[in-house]
């Protein structure tokens, strides 16, 4: 089986064969993709332009102070320095969305220092990610957040953007989680990260504080409900590829879901890309991730890419 090399990351969706969105790429697109994420001087609200997102993405930081169940060995979030912020300000948030939105419907983002070479494709919003420092469905005003972001859609002063909630799947069981996620249009997308076929090797990678069966079990239960993308990235730890035997069980664990009737469009195969607070984390060659796909596609069926 073959993997098709997509040299431009906007150049469609899943296909029959797992793609790789990450090399080759135009000079101009490394550098777009390898920028990190830009505050703007805001609180609460980044830009950061995203392959998985295949151009710009408005970030909404949920977990300023940093709170999440796992301590992922890949994760790019310092937690011994302190926060900037101690919660959320649901109000400042929403300002900041605002101005943001006004600064990228512009153009006048293109003005800024950090996007003056990026191709004007890949500074077309793609969506507006509910994510950050931790896991959002634990932001104790996830609730009012939502509302807020939904209610600067429902105004109607800026084009109709997509909503991606980005989260570990251990809080969808929450009832008022649950409940905003009933405001979600069908446009709008939940993206849930599995990166594990055994509890063992979760233990390892995401030292959860929660099992991998709850997670699960969540994912079974939105996923029947409407679509979710699956997000795994899987790292190098002290030098070391995912053992084979846990690939397998990875994609055993998609394929049950699919065959109880998770809905999953999309499996997303990346690595650890930005810096990440533990020395110990390393990025995973394109050739591995490949073969991670490879496997899932066959023993799953569904669409994968590589990034």
């Amino acid at each position: 089986m073959s993997i098709q090399q997509v040299e431009h990351p906007l150049s469609g969706s899943a296909v029959e064969e797992p793609t790789v969105l990450t090399e080759p790429a135009p000079r101009s697109l490394v550098t777009a993709f390898g920028c990190p994420r830009n505050s703007l001087q805001n609180r609460f609200v980044y830009v950061v332009v995203s392959p998985r997102a295949r151009g710009l993405s408005i970030g909404v930081n949920l977990n300023p102070d940093k709170y999440c169940n796992f301590d992922c060995v890949y994760c790019e979030v310092n937690r011994q320095e302190p926060a900037r912020s101690r919660a959320l300000d649901v109000n400042v948030m929403a300002d900041e969305l605002r101005q943001t939105l006004d600064l990228v419907y512009s153009g006048k983002l293109r003005g800024l220092d950090s996007y003056g070479s990026v191709p004007q494709e890949l500074l077309r919003l793609r969506h507006v990610a509910l994510s950050g420092d931790g896991e959002p469905t634990l932001c104790p005003n996830f609730t009012e957040a939502v509302q807020a972001v939904l209610h600067v859609r429902a105004l109607a002063s800026f084009p109709f953007f997509k909503i991606v909630l980005i989260t570990n799947a251990t809080g969808l069981d929450f009832p008022h989680v649950q409940q905003m996620l009933h405001h979600f249009t069908r446009q709008d997308e939940i993206w849930v990260k599995l990166e594990a076929g055994t509890q063992a090797y979760m233990d390892k990678v995401n030292r959860p504080t929660v099992p991998l069966e709850k997670v699960i079990s969540n994912i079974l239960a939105l996923a029947r409900e409407r679509p979710v993308t699956v997000q795994s990235l899987f790292p190098l730890i002290d030098g070391e590829e995912p053992p084979p035997g846990e690939i397998d069980q990875f994609a055993q664990r998609l394929l049950d879901l699919k065959t109880a009737g998770a809905q999953i469009p999309l499996v997303q195969i990346y690595s650890a890309t930005r810096p990440t607070a533990h020395s110990e984390c390393g990025h995973l060659p394109l050739r591995s991730l490949s073969r991670i796909a490879q496997t899932v596609k066959k023993v799953t069926g569904l669409p994968v890419e590589v990034f």
